[in-house]
């Protein structure tokens, strides 16, 4: 039976198949996938080591604990984030704006991994390379240090936010809420709120309600943007 597989006498113990060698890399993919396809709440050392075909104890020769394991998750996700190859000072506000776009199209990918950057001050290189971005765009554009600073917190919150706000509706869409029948909800809720109470929302029922998340993503943009644009030096 030369070139095939050769029968197994029955007194020895069939061969099992060799695991994957663990690796720090290979816990994070696998947290990254469960991540994904669940969300955090599914992301534990538990259902990891499940995933991967060992025990929880194992995983613990590799990251710390989960906190450091979300901050692994955090710093891989973030490589998927685009930043400007080149700095173009006179168009600062387009370069700032693909920026965002990139960070939440790369977050909103990933079920609501922004939690994991709302709680995280950025330490990793992937996420210091978008801080640097930023900064650079600020300061080539005019924008005082302190400004910049204070704008890589801000802006990536409000990032951070509105992916997490998409994750939670992709979250009830994945559960079977129809989302226009519970806009068209909340519309005729403000309509018939008690107007001697509440004026102007009453009359507002329509523009409350009206744009979807990238529309109003990208109002957020444009608000941010021109609040940046009153720190510019005054010419002359």
């Amino acid at each position: 039976m030369a070139g095939e597989e050769m029968p197994i006498l029955p007194w020895r113990k069939p061969r099992r198949q060799a695991k994957m060698p663990l690796s720090q890399d290979l816990i994070v993919q696998a947290a990254i996938a469960i991540l994904d396809e669940e969300g955090l709440d599914g992301v534990s050392m538990r259902r990891i080591a499940q995933e991967l075909g060992t025990g929880p104890a194992s995983l613990y020769a590799y990251v710390s604990n989960k906190d450091e394991l979300l901050e692994l998750v955090l710093e891989a996700v973030a490589a998927e984030i685009e930043v400007p190859e080149e700095i173009d000072p006179a168009h600062w506000q387009d370069q700032l704006k693909e920026i965002g776009r990139s960070m939440r199209r790369v977050w909103s990918s990933h079920g609501d991994i922004a939690l994991i950057s709302l709680a995280n001050v950025p330490t990793g290189y992937n996420q210091l390379r978008v801080a640097e971005a930023i900064v650079a765009i600020l300061r080539g554009a005019g924008i005082p240090d302190q400004v910049a600073s204070w704008t890589i917190d801000r802006f990536s919150a409000m990032v951070d936010a509105d992916a997490l706000e998409t994750a939670m509706y992709n979250s009830k869409i994945k559960h079977g809420v129809d989302i226009d029948a519970y806009f068209a909800g909340l519309q005729e809720f403000f309509g018939k709120l008690p107007a001697e109470k509440f004026p102007q929302l009453t009359t507002l029922g329509d523009a409350l309600t009206n744009g979807d998340d990238v529309d109003r993503f990208e109002f957020g943009l444009d608000l941010f943007i021109r609040g940046l644009e009153t720190y510019l030096p005054k010419p002359g």
